[in-house]
């Protein structure tokens, strides 16, 4: 009798202890509508030293994980040509005269980022995310350039429009 209740009092004890031990595991919430944060922006120089492209790095958080789009996904609202093929939306500023002016390039820079949707019960995620783009414009006379984005979910909601801050662009040698 008194090892059964030796049992007990431990079986108890472990059971409180999973339960305190799970109850300090919370788990990430956050709105269901993405954010976004700026993280940095690295320039990278051809072998003649002139800047060419640049690595663009932001956070994200997304309370139900529903970032990015398959390859499969191509009906609408996600049909190519139509408001949401892509998912991050990036635009190109230029410092002219010291004023921001959003230049309107032949080919934007928008993207479709992949699925990264959680496996499991909890679909919040949180992250970051790096990407390539070409800075060199060689038609443009200005040299310091600057980019708003922001991501799109699968729900469409749109996240928070960032800015990075001015980038001084290397043109000549």
């Amino acid at each position: 009798m008194f090892k059964g209740i030796r049992k007990g009092k431990y079986g108890i004890f472990l059971v409180l202890l999973l339960i305190a031990f799970s109850a300090c595991l919370k788990r990430e919430e956050y709105p269901i509508v993405p954010h976004i944060e700026y993280v940095s922006f690295t320039k990278i120089a051809n072998e003649n030293g002139i800047d060419v492209k640049g690595q663009l790095m932001f956070s994200f958080t997304d309370g139900d994980g529903d970032i990015g789009l398959a390859t499969g996904d191509t009906l609408p609202p996600y049909q190519r040509g139509g408001d949401y093929y892509y998912n991050f939306f990036i635009f190109y500023n230029e410092v002219q005269n010291g004023q921001i002016v959003r230049i309107e390039l032949p080919q934007p820079f928008h993207v479709r980022l992949p699925v990264i949707t959680p496996t499991g019960n909890n679909k919040a995620i949180k992250g970051e995310i790096e990407i390539e783009l070409d800075i060199f414009n060689p038609v443009s006379l200005y040299d310091t350039i600057l980019f708003d984005f922001y991501i799109v979910d699968r729900a469409l909601n749109e996240s928070n429009t960032v800015r990075t801050p001015q980038i001084v662009v290397k043109k000549t040698q």
